[in-house]
């Protein structure tokens, strides 16, 4: 059960409204920000810039959320990117290992970069030399200040989905 009741929509202020419908266009039924008009303007501003305006593949940012969600076992991350990571080039594979707390056996060096970089901030809240060092080999600075950027971001909404039990439709649960 959602922790946030349902907002009316002939409620909204006009600022809520202009949030609202933006949300639904990007978001869907994550609505918890239309608390705060303004923060919710942000926050879609920035997924925004993840989701479409970084110089790291699309294919990459979709493996990292994945493993983000997982760590935070965010049901709601998890089954809107779950499709999506699929459809940029995420194997089948990887994707059920992530769901079961295995470590991939990947493939491509990058996916394993974008993997490893993503669990140790998560776990550790650093990164350590030889990751850093990895991930500016593989991606260059502006696409490592994105990378560790966008694991920052998608913790919040993690958390954001998790404390405000966002659930998922149909009350599936797509993580144990």
């Amino acid at each position: 059960m959602n922790r946030l009741a349902e907002l009316d929509e002939a409620n909204l202020t006009a600022d809520q409204r202009r949030i609202y419908e933006k949300i639904m266009r990007v978001r869907g039924r994550f609505a918890v920000w239309l608390r705060n008009a303004e923060l919710g303007e942000y926050t879609l501003n920035l997924q925004d810039m993840f989701a479409s305006r970084v110089s790291l593949e699309r294919r990459l940012v979709q493996l990292m959320i994945l493993a983000a969600a997982r760590l935070s076992t965010a049901q709601y991350a998890w089954f809107i990117h779950e499709p999506h990571a699929l459809n940029h080039g995420i194997a089948p594979e990887i994707i059920e290992a992530i769901r079961h707390r295995r470590t991939p056996d990947f493939a491509r060096e990058d996916e394993r970069a974008v993997y490893d970089i993503t669990v140790e901030l998560n776990t550790t809240r650093s990164l350590s030399e030889a990751n850093f060092q990895r991930g500016m080999a593989l991606f260059g600075e502006r696409a490592m200040v994105e990378l560790v950027s966008a694991i920052g971001f998608y913790s919040m909404v993690a958390m954001t989905l998790n404390a405000f039990d966002v659930q998922v439709p149909d009350g599936k649960k797509p993580l144990e």
